[in-house]
């Protein structure tokens, strides 16, 4: 992945694309996991049970749907990588982008649900460390031709 830097207006502009799909990946992380309950309590079930065993049939049925949402949650994850963005959480929606608070590289943090990026964390502090931010305190980028943006 290129190293993308934005600036608050360009990581707020790209929410409008990367809002709908968040949505879309927690709903799918969601149901991803609740199979998941459902897959370990049907393992212990089955245990020994006979191939035609209805509980062995839900299983590899239940299996094959968690596949289906573990598909789709990867290809949504990397298209928003390709955009730039991390997501840090994918059960609570939280997306960092990287961004230049001076001459230091940090992140701007956004969690689904929030109108919009207004927050910051260094680079090494996570959700918990972040800080509501003044725009005046990200600078535009310099170059727009080294940051990845087409």
């Amino acid at each position: 992945m290129k190293l993308v830097i934005f600036s608050v207006e360009e990581a707020n502009k790209l929410l409008d694309e990367i809002r709908p799909r968040m949505r879309r990946l927690v709903v799918a992380k969601r149901h991803f996991d609740e199979l998941q309950s459902r897959v370990d309590l049907l393992k212990v079930i089955t245990e020994g049970a006979a191939e035609g065993n209805s509980d062995v049939r839900e299983l590899a049925e239940v299996r094959k749907r968690q596949r289906a949402y573990a598909e789709m949650i990867s290809e949504g994850v990397q298209a928003v990588h390709r955009r730039g963005c991390l997501i840090k959480d994918l059960d609570r929606g939280l997306v960092d982008f990287y961004a230049l608070s001076g001459d230091q590289l940090v992140f701007l943090c956004w969690q689904l649900g929030e109108a919009e990026v207004s927050h910051w964390h260094t680079l090494e502090g996570g959700f918990s460390s972040r800080k509501p931010f003044d725009p005046s305190d990200h600078r535009e980028r310099p170059d727009r031709s080294d940051s990845g943006h087409d």
